[in-house]
């Protein structure tokens, strides 16, 4: 594992980007909170890959293509591979892009964040 201070930084960022989420979902701002609680999964996982490869991804294409080359690697790293597709696709391109946010599933995966952000954070620490 590769501990560096913006690994630290990434995953700060993602707990702000998700308590922001937190906020506008209090706020009834669903489409808004959907589009932070994206980010902070976006910047968990590109800590994870900052952790584990040392190179920080540039685009959220490439952000995918690592997380799926970990996984092909770390059966404990497959466990998020699932949970960022469904965020990429209902979060950021179903809710905040298409403006389809009443599913029930919205505002579940944007308060479960946390705990994907804690397991990123586990699997970069090498657990």
């Amino acid at each position: 594992m590769v501990a560096t201070d913006r690994t630290r930084e990434l995953f700060d960022d993602a707990r702000q980007l998700h308590a922001d989420a937190l906020e506008m979902l209090d706020l009834g701002k669903v489409r808004n909170a959907a589009e932070k609680a994206w980010g902070a999964t976006k910047r968990a996982t590109d800590a994870l890959i900052l952790a584990r490869t040392g190179e920080e991804p540039a685009t959220t294409a490439i952000t995918s293509d690592a997380l799926d080359a970990l996984a092909r690697h770390d059966s404990q790293v497959k466990s998020l591979v699932g949970r960022y597709y469904s965020r990429i696709s209902q979060l950021h391109g179903q809710c905040f892009y298409d403006g389809r946010c009443s599913s029930p599933d919205t505002e579940r995966r944007i308060r479960e964040t946390s705990l994907y952000i804690d397991d990123a954070e586990r699997l970069a620490e090498g657990g």
